[in-house]
């Protein structure tokens, strides 16, 4: 059974402070009054989109807190963690909930270019060889490259968006 292919980065689930961050412009990172209310949003935007066959590249930052991990549960579609700078628990205890967990997934886009999908974005000197790096990491900022995709939540309007729709950003932004 196959399905969609989506990219997404910086869950955040259960992080309490990520609703206190903000831009530079002083506006807050993430319009939610409570971080129950940030979770249940995010959950409920991903699952809209993403059926249970497609799968899901989470670039990163999924989950802040070992007692919340139950919420990767809720999230629908064949996951895979790129794994992000804050997930910092055991392989064992994301495995429940993905169907692989990785440092960075390099595959062929309609085009047959490569692309590098990681939590950080690479360095440039390395993005060449893959022509282009869908990441995470910034939030609402992002590289002035058209190498790069970043494809944290403040980009995608707090869902996962399709992976030939992230490759479409390559220099929009």
């Amino acid at each position: 059974m196959s399905g969609k292919t989506w990219v997404v980065a910086d869950t955040h689930l259960g992080h309490p402070n990520i609703i206190k961050f903000l831009r530079d412009d002083g506006t807050k990172l993430r319009p939610f009054e409570d971080i129950e209310t940030h979770d249940q949003e995010i959950i409920s935007r991903w699952n809209a989109v993403v059926k249970p066959p497609d799968r899901v590249y989470l670039l990163g930052d999924a989950i802040m807190r070992r007692k919340d991990l139950w919420m990767l549960g809720q999230l629908q579609g064949r996951k895979v963690l790129v794994k992000g700078n804050h997930d910092i628990f055991s392989l064992k205890d994301y495995a429940p909930y993905f169907d692989d967990i990785r440092a960075y997934v390099v595959q062929k886009d309609q085009d047959g270019n490569k692309v590098i999908m990681s939590h950080i974005p690479i360095h440039p000197d390395s993005v060449g060889r893959f022509g282009t790096n869908i990441h995470g990491h910034l939030h609402y900022q992002s590289i002035d490259d058209p190498r790069y995709v970043c494809v944290s939540l403040e980009h995608t309007d707090y869902r996962p968006i399709e992976l030939h729709q992230a490759l479409r950003l390559r220099g929009v932004r």
